[in-house]
């Protein structure tokens, strides 16, 4: 079954030329597009979606708003951020509201579809990297109140579960956190899993973001 994409961008021509490169895959399908949050949100309501692309800043509702109204449903569709610029904190926001991702805009179609393909299987950050700059960036703008609960919640996780979810939040894949622990990548996917569901997370973008939070990662990477 395809990947059914929505694109949603304010510029007609942007959406058109992602519509093509989608279009030519026979693993994905553009079923929806609007050119608003507020349109996006009242085609969802009939329309069936796997993955949003979604556009940051955009009249009437913006992409963080339409993003944290789409992720309240626990059965909501993932959305991929596209922005203009790197180290957006419109970005950043967008990630808090619970985006799986973010992309450039100018991103090569080959990174793009694979981008959408790892939202879509729900196996691992997009563009992690870039994602930690991110989050090194603006991380010392994260409000102070409300970190104690959520330090708390850490104490669910067994010593190996902080420990890879250290890993993560730097940036590394399950191959790579396997590699420097010495364990199967099925093994590290699994303490992937159990942290998740421990904490409540959708995806691994949220792991690296309450990571941030809480300070178990410093802004450049280190462990608090």
């Amino acid at each position: 079954m395809a990947i059914r994409v929505m694109l949603v961008d304010d510029q007609v021509l942007l959406r058109t030329g992602f519509r093509m490169v989608l279009a030519a895959q026979p693993d994905m399908e553009v079923v929806a597009e609007a050119g608003d949050g507020v349109e996006a949100l009242q085609v969802l309501r009939s329309t069936a979606v796997d993955v949003v692309l979604m556009d940051v800043r955009m009249p009437k509702l913006d992409g963080v708003e339409t993003t944290a109204r789409i992720c309240v449903d626990p059965d909501a569709p993932k959305v991929l951020i596209l922005t203009t610029f790197d180290l957006d904190e419109y970005a950043f926001s967008a990630l808090k509201a619970g985006a799986s991702g973010f992309m450039l805009k100018d991103v090569p179609p080959g990174e793009l579809l694979a981008a959408i393909r790892s939202v879509y299987s729900g196996d691992a950050v997009v563009a992690p990297s870039t994602t930690r700059r991110l989050l090194d960036r603006f991380a010392p703008m994260l409000p102070a109140t409300g970190q104690e609960p959520r330090h708390k919640e850490l104490q669910r996780l067994t010593g190996r579960e902080q420990e890879v979810m250290v890993l993560v939040a730097q940036g590394m894949s399950n191959g790579e956190i396997a590699a420097r622990l010495v364990l199967s990548e099925a093994t590290v996917k699994t303490h992937v899993g159990r942290i998740l569901t421990k904490l409540n997370l959708r995806d691994r973008v949220q792991v690296v973001v309450l990571a941030y939070e809480t300070g178990l990662v410093r802004a450049g990477g280190g462990q608090g």
